[in-house]
């Protein structure tokens, strides 16, 4: 009987243990895995397009992982590179008119082009800010993205009230890829000072992963000193 709590805390030790590798190893195996799957699936849509006297690997007689990507990367850095002078604009602006002579394929192309442009422009407000939202009920309140203010149409049938209308993304727990897309007056958001990446870990946690938030210090005001009364005339 005496050796029984040896044997649970023997046993809690050992599953305490388990706990703790498991959570350094899971996410590490999980990263490396996904790593090597996005490169194997890069290298299987680049590699089969390289002439062979121009793959590495032909010369090298073994498979480097990653040479498809990387090929993949500076031809697309030279397309960028191009597309900036006179005749790259010219060659660019060529195959856009072919694509937009075609009904369905110019529908897909402008909507990608334009997702690809909002999401990469440099000067973009998109998602970078995070914020909450009364939502379902009122004092119930829901982590949102910010998308921008509201735009065309939708900015003049909502900007009626003389209020701006701010786009904003909430996303569902714990998986956020999809979710609804509301404008709701800037005045309602509270806008929050955690990055989109600490939002999205506050979210797929469950609440569990918080960002460390330091509330900034207030100084006090310095009190001016007293006046000094005027002093009285002598006579």
């Amino acid at each position: 009987m005496n050796d029984s709590p040896e044997r649970i805390s023997l046993a809690g030790r050992i599953r305490n243990n388990f706990l703790t590798g498991l959570v350094i190893c899971a996410p590490l195996a999980i990263t490396t895995w996904l790593t090597f799957t996005f490169i194997d699936w890069a290298d299987s849509w680049v590699t089969p397009y390289i002439p062979q006297r121009y793959d590495p690997q032909y010369y090298l007689n073994i498979a480097v992982p990653g040479m498809g990507l990387l090929i993949a990367v500076v031809f697309i850095t030279i397309v960028g590179f191009l597309g900036k002078n006179l005749i790259g604009r010219s060659i660019v602006k060529f195959g856009e008119s072919i694509l937009h002579r075609m009904p369905l394929v110019r529908t897909v192309y402008r909507s990608l082009k334009q997702i690809f442009e909002t999401v990469l422009k440099e000067q973009s407000t998109s998602f970078k800010k995070c914020g909450l939202i009364e939502f379902p009920s009122p004092g119930s309140w829901a982590l949102v993205f910010i998308s921008g203010d509201a735009q065309g149409e939708i900015a003049a049938k909502l900007n009626t009230q003389g209020e701006e209308m701010v786009g904003v993304f909430l996303p569902p727990t714990p998986v956020p890829t999809a979710g609804f897309l509301m404008f709701v007056p800037k005045s309602k958001i509270i806008m929050l000072d955690m990055t989109p990446e600490q939002g999205a870990k506050l979210l797929i946690s469950g609440g569990l992963i918080a960002p460390d938030y330091k509330p900034p210090v207030v100084q006090p005001m310095a009190l001016e000193p007293p006046v000094d009364p005027m002093p009285l005339n002598q006579p």
